[in-house]
């Protein structure tokens, strides 16, 4: 007679997820239910850093000290490349699955985001989903006809004097949409401080605030609401591009691609000087 030997029980996947930072629970949340999640960053619920702030509102928050996450014997824990190290070292030592996520620095690593947070909570179909959705997105963004076939320069300006160089996420947003990134000339890799002076002598053709003037009321807002800078925008087509759906690399930059492009196709031809 032949022996029947039973299969090895399958693992159930995580049931108790803790999100450490503000991006990975912005992806999290799209992929799994809330009964899955045991806690994501008090900053989740926060609408001038989060994208969808009203998903959290029923979700526990955490400041991820190690201590507050391992009260709640989380059996996945997501990090990402800003995490605090010596916190995501003492979990990993002590035991606890711990997936570090990187920072997504153009479209394709959103897409790598998604998956990796997605095969380790074990939901692949729904992070396939969400991948297609996004794809789909943009993919419409890049089919839509310019205007003209020269392309205005867009200036990504933040409070604090800082711009969006080369070689970033809304760098490419900016491109997908029909814009070329007024700040390369500024600031040829990445990101960082530039000065009001050289935005006021060399103006882009469209400003794009990260923020509106007034949301932050101390002095890092400051060169925001500068009378020259208000002077330039009364005669410069100029937008605000919400800072939550590009300050991570999350599925929402798809919105912030569709708002670029929204702003690109009503930008009147006349007022894009011939380069």
């Amino acid at each position: 007679m032949m022996a029947l030997f039973a299969l090895p029980a399958r693992a159930a996947p995580p049931q108790r997820i803790v999100s450490l930072n503000v991006c990975t629970d912005q992806i999290l949340v799209g992929l799994v239910s809330k009964a899955r999640i045991a806690a994501v960053t008090h900053l989740a619920a926060d609408p001038t850093i989060s994208a969808a702030p009203e998903k959290f509102a029923e979700l526990s928050a955490s400041h991820g000290s190690a201590e507050d996450v391992l009260a709640r014997d989380p059996d996945l824990i997501i990090a990402s490349a800003y995490s605090t190290p010596a916190t995501v070292d003492l979990l990993t030592r002590l035991g606890r699955r711990v997936v570090v996520v990187p920072f997504p620095e153009n479209i394709a690593g959103v897409r790598a985001a998604i998956m990796q947070i997605a095969v380790a909570a074990e939901a692949d179909d729904a992070g396939a989903q969400l991948i297609a959705d996004f794809d789909a997105r943009v993919a419409r963004v890049r089919a839509r006809p310019l205007p003209s076939e020269q392309r205005p320069t867009a200036l990504v300006y933040q409070v604090n004097n800082y711009v969006a160089g080369r070689g970033t996420l809304i760098d490419e947003a900016l491109e997908i949409a029909g814009f070329r990134n007024g700040g390369a000339a500024l600031r040829h890799v990445a990101s960082g401080q530039t000065n009001l002076e050289s935005i006021l002598a060399a103006p882009p053709d469209v400003l794009v605030l990260a923020t509106r003037p007034d949301t932050y009321k101390t002095v890092v807002g400051d060169n925001l609401r500068h009378p020259a800078l208000s002077r330039l925008m009364q005669h410069l087509p100029s937008l605000v591009l919400p800072w939550p759906l590009w300050l991570c690399g999350t599925q929402h930059i798809a919105t912030a691609i569709e708002q670029l492009s929204d702003a690109r196709q009503a930008l009147p031809t006349q007022s894009i000087p011939k380069r």
